[in-house]
């Protein structure tokens, strides 16, 4: 949750945590996603239906329950998984467990039902961010899952026209394993971005706020796990990276001096 959500939720209505809902899920593009997935191959409303059912029940026990209960966990860490229910609806409908595993699919009602509960605990921690308070504590939940109710079915409203009108054209079946590679790259990218921020959170100290510091922790990173690290770049014809055959008065020169580096090639300068 962003710093003017919290500040504008301090003295909000059960109307304003219905609007936070709504929009959290239509700008919550990992359960967009995954909703995109699972409706992909549905023709029949009574299919739509039964899996967005299992869908809306099994996150709104998490959502409702967990928050009233406290319950949370580093929500890098959910997100993670809920990028991984992407990749998994994206194999699904490449047809990859008979295809790697020579086996049928798990049953996809339960699975969205279970994949609905992950979603609803990465809602919940992300709710809990806010300063709730204890006074019509129930309410307030209850208002935010009605709104995200609300986005949710705008949300498939949208992905049932555009996949209905995709479907009359003969581009559906030749791209349709095409768009579910990129689903299952999209949750993958995901999935390295929430691990990635997991590690901002879990070894801070490591990682400067300073923007130009903070991309030099990166590259120091990649440099120490290389397994050239140890090697020079390149060779210098002047010997200054070979310190045991430096004169010393240049190697006195180097050690008192900061090393000067550059962020555009021009401009150098030392910290």
């Amino acid at each position: 949750m962003s710093t003017e959500d919290q500040a504008r939720i301090l003295n909000a209505g059960y109307f304003e945590y219905m609007h936070l809902g709504a929009t959290h899920m239509l700008s919550g593009y990992d359960h967009l996603l995954f909703l995109f997935g699972v409706m992909f191959f549905l023709t029949r409303f009574r299919d739509i239906l039964k899996f967005i059912t299992a869908f809306t029940v099994g996150h709104s026990i998490t959502l409702v329950f967990a928050t009233l209960w406290g319950i949370t966990a580093n929500y890098y860490l959910i997100d993670a998984v809920i990028a991984l229910t992407v990749c998994y609806k994206a194999f699904d409908n490449l047809d990859g467990f008979k295809k790697y595993f020579q086996m049928s699919s798990p049953n996809l009602t339960w699975m969205v039902f279970i994949f609905g509960l992950i979603h609803g605990f990465g809602l919940s921690t992300r709710l809990q961010q806010l300063p709730l308070g204890d006074h019509g504590l129930v309410l307030k939940i209850l208002s935010f899952n009605v709104g995200v109710e609300v986005g949710q079915i705008i949300a498939l409203c949208v992905m049932l026209i555009i996949l209905l009108a995709w479907r009359k054209t003969a581009s559906f079946q030749r791209f349709s394993k095409a768009a579910n590679v990129a689903l299952m790259l999209a949750g993958g990218l995901l999935l390295l971005m929430q691990l990635h921020g997991y590690q901002h959170t879990a070894y801070s100290d490591d990682f400067p706020l300073n923007q130009d510091d903070h991309h030099h922790t990166h590259e120091n990173m990649q440099r120490e796990s290389s397994p050239l690290a140890n090697y020079p770049k390149k060779f210098d014809l002047n010997q200054s990276r070979f310190p045991e055959i430096v004169p010393e008065q240049q190697k006195e020169q180097q050690e008192t001096e900061p090393e000067k580096h550059s962020h555009d090639g021009e401009h150098y300068h030392s910290h």
